[in-house]
């Protein structure tokens, strides 16, 4: 077979060919770079989020009415923890969101009405909506030991924390985050009180 000589590309068919080749190279460098920088952005929350501010989402209904089950909240890991701060803490493998009443040190009672006393101070606790003794299984007045802070939740009726024996007082070592902030939903959106 006889072959058919092919046509030689004329020099502005060349210019146009490597311009079109040189585009389409630039394009792919663009996205290529756009996919870096997203990869490098997600990689970058993720670290904020597991090493300095946690996410977490609200499961039961032992913060209410401060936090409802589906609330999410961002806390800060290091953070300062004083009394009337909400923390994230574990106990075994399960966390938990309570508030802070007491510190090392600190000496802790609640009445039958369930008015909470530190050092033999009444609590003000605007957080509430009803004050309860709740299951109490430690005896009164109790004695907060060193490095550790005694939680309730603020739905008081409904909450296991440190007045159960299976979560006790809360180490230092066992706290997440302090809870800041919440983020969802809209309506409940800014800083705990």
């Amino acid at each position: 077979t006889i072959r058919q000589p092919t046509a030689v590309p004329t020099a502005d068919q060349i210019r146009g060919e490597v311009r079109r080749v040189r585009e389409k190279r630039r394009k792919l460098h663009r996205g290529a770079a756009a996919v870096g920088c997203l990869l490098v952005a997600a990689a970058a929350a993720v670290l904020l989020s597991y090493l300095v501010l946690p996410v977490f989402q609200i499961r039961g209904r032992s913060m209410q009415p401060t936090l409802r089950p589906g609330s999410i909240v961002v806390a800060v890991k290091g953070a300062n923890v004083r009394p009337g701060d909400v923390i994230a803490f574990y106990v075994g493998n399960q966390l938990l969101i309570k508030r802070c009443i007491a510190g090392p040190g600190q000496m802790v009672e609640i009445d039958e009405e369930g008015t909470v006393y530190v050092d033999g101070q009444p609590l003000d606790e605007p957080y509430l909506a009803a004050k309860a003794q709740g299951n109490c299984e430690i005896e009164f007045p109790y004695t907060v030991p060193p490095d550790s802070w005694f939680v309730l939740g603020d739905n008081r009726a409904d909450s296991v924390d440190s007045r159960n024996t299976t979560v006790g007082c809360v180490e230092n070592r066992q706290i997440a985050g302090k809870v800041m902030v919440c983020v969802w939903p809209p309506s409940a959106l800014g800083a705990l009180q």
